[in-house]
């Protein structure tokens, strides 16, 4: 294992999600400052989202970890198959007894409110957390929608907090979602890491993880971000790889083709590589464009002047042949030559004259 090679505790880079390598972002400390004051302040329906790996599970492990005083949360993993099911585990979650399962929803009901009223008497908030709530079922969210408007003198009895992907967004926006979307009191969006943070967050695990050295190339963290788009997940798995080809390799350096390599084998990118080419073959290339650019011009130039050519001396006419000797021409009897009328245009009429002998 790789973890001996480079001098560390533990494998910095487990999916698995643990409170102690948790890297809070700017966005992920709004994400929890957010749902804290949720918790503490008059808002019953909180609605968190964000892509596949982007830590809202670990948000809200760090959240379990910071509740406040009074403050009792469970963790309800969906999906569930009925309503009666998602309530027998809201009860079993929280420890209340109940009778054998019978899947009936109003007996699940009672004994719930009857547990959120004791809390709320003994100065107790009670919270639900419903992880990968994109997987709900519409009548479970409108039961959810439905105990977070429980109210016992004007306070509110629990607080839900639903947790999913973006998909969830798209879900609530539907028409016959209406009523739940706009029970939602609270909402915040989990983004992708930026390249600063990115960079951050793997050095932060590798500290964590007990390294002392730098493991991880400048090149190979901007590879890191540029394949993984910032999404923790993805950067956890990339350099779980990356560390381990490495190590076969015997380097003590993560390469950018070391990150290339790992995103192969386990992403499936395929990695173009950059070519790299000399000033010889680079002037070479810029002067065969300009010869064929040349050349193109050329070859129009000399195709529309053919097509559009004029003339530049007049046409040759051919002089009369003069004879050596005059010819006497015999006069014209004017009398007897026939008189041609005038007409408009241009055509011209030859007409024979009589010649008299």
């Amino acid at each position: 294992m790789y973890t001996h090679y480079f001098g560390l505790t533990e494998k910095p880079f487990s999916i698995a999600p643990e409170i102690a390598f948790l890297y809070e972002s700017e966005q992920h400390r709004e994400a929890l400052a957010h749902l804290l004051y949720g918790l503490s302040s008059d808002d019953c329906f909180i609605l968190l989202t964000g892509d596949v790996g982007m830590g809202k599970t670990t948000v809200c492990r760090h959240l379990l970890d910071q509740l406040p005083e009074q403050t009792e949360a469970v963790v309800v993993a969906s999906p569930c198959s009925s309503v009666a099911e998602l309530l027998a585990v809201i009860c079993r979650e929280l420890g209340i007894e109940t009778a054998a399962d019978t899947g009936d929803e109003g007996a699940y009901r009672d004994n719930l409110k009857a547990y959120l009223l004791e809390a709320r008497v003994k100065g107790r908030v009670v919270a639900i957390m419903v992880d990968e709530a994109q997987n709900t079922s519409l009548d479970q969210l409108e039961e959810l929608c439905s105990l977070a408007t429980l109210k016992s003198e004007g306070s509110q009895l629990l607080k839900i907090i639903l947790i999913g992907q973006a998909d969830l967004s798209q879900i609530l926006n539907q028409q016959d979602a209406s009523r739940i979307s706009k029970s939602i009191t609270s909402r915040y969006h989990l983004l992708a890491l930026d390249q600063k943070n990115c960079s951050a967050y793997m050095e932060h695990r590798l500290a964590v993880a007990g390294a002392q050295e730098k493991i991880f190339s400048k090149a190979a963290l901007i590879r890191v971000f540029q394949l993984s788009h910032g999404i923790p997940r993805f950067v956890d798995v990339l350099c779980d790889e990356a560390l381990q080809i490495s190590c076969m390799q015997k380097q003590y350096l993560v390469s950018a083709g070391d990150v290339d390599a790992a995103s192969r084998n386990v992403l499936g990118n395929v990695v173009e590589k950059k070519v790299k080419i000399t000033r010889k073959q680079l002037w070479i290339r810029v002067f065969s464009g300009l010869a064929l650019f040349l050349l193109a011009g050329g070859a129009l130039s000399m195709y529309f002047s053919q097509q559009y050519a004029i003339p530049s001396h007049p046409t040759k006419v051919e002089k009369p042949v003069v004879a050596s000797s005059p010819v006497q021409v015999a006069p014209v009897n004017k009398q007897k030559a026939k008189k041609v009328p005038e007409q408009s245009g241009t055509t011209i009429h030859i007409v024979p004259l009589e010649i008299d002998d």
